[in-house]
């Protein structure tokens, strides 16, 4: 068995990591579980819109339903584990830097790291599919860039 091909085989794990990790929270971002209200009032709040935790946690909702049906489809895994490294680096930043902290419940931080694995096991599915990645930032170069004449 060769070294990709045992990489692709462990990004099916990682990929159902991300799609479990990122559904899960979606019963309390979008039925407004008070510690999801809380955490993206803070958010809102140090980014200057108060009043702006709603659309931000429901925004986030969807971009985590969107990531993890992605991540399970083998044909978009790429960009699901794109955008859920994404996602992740923002969680990420968030917590190192606003008032938010690394633990805003006061359980040990599990918020943050539960988000810093499941950075890795994007970042593992990325690096499975890195040749896909590749070929889809060149195709997406080749059409969005101006060619020179």
């Amino acid at each position: 068995m060769t070294t990709d091909r045992l990489l692709k085989l462990l990004a099916w794990p990682a990929a159902i990591w991300i799609a479990y990790e990122l559904t899960w929270y979606q019963q309390f971002k979008l039925t407004g579980n008070e510690g999801s209200v809380m955490l993206f009032t803070i958010l809102s709040d140090w980014l200057g819109t108060p009043g702006g935790e709603k659309p931000f946690r429901l925004f986030v909702a969807i971009l985590e339903i969107f990531c993890a049906v992605l991540v399970l489809i083998p044909r978009t895994r790429m960009v699901g584990a794109a955008l859920s490294l994404s996602t992740m680096s923002g969680a990420i930043f968030f917590h190192v830097v606003s008032p938010l902290g690394i633990d805003p419940y006061g359980d040990g931080g599990t918020l943050f790291k539960e988000a810093v694995f499941t950075w890795f096991m994007a970042a593992l599915v990325l690096f499975a599919h890195r040749e896909e990645a590749f070929a889809a930032v060149a195709w997406m170069r080749a059409r969005l860039l101006p060619q020179a004449a």
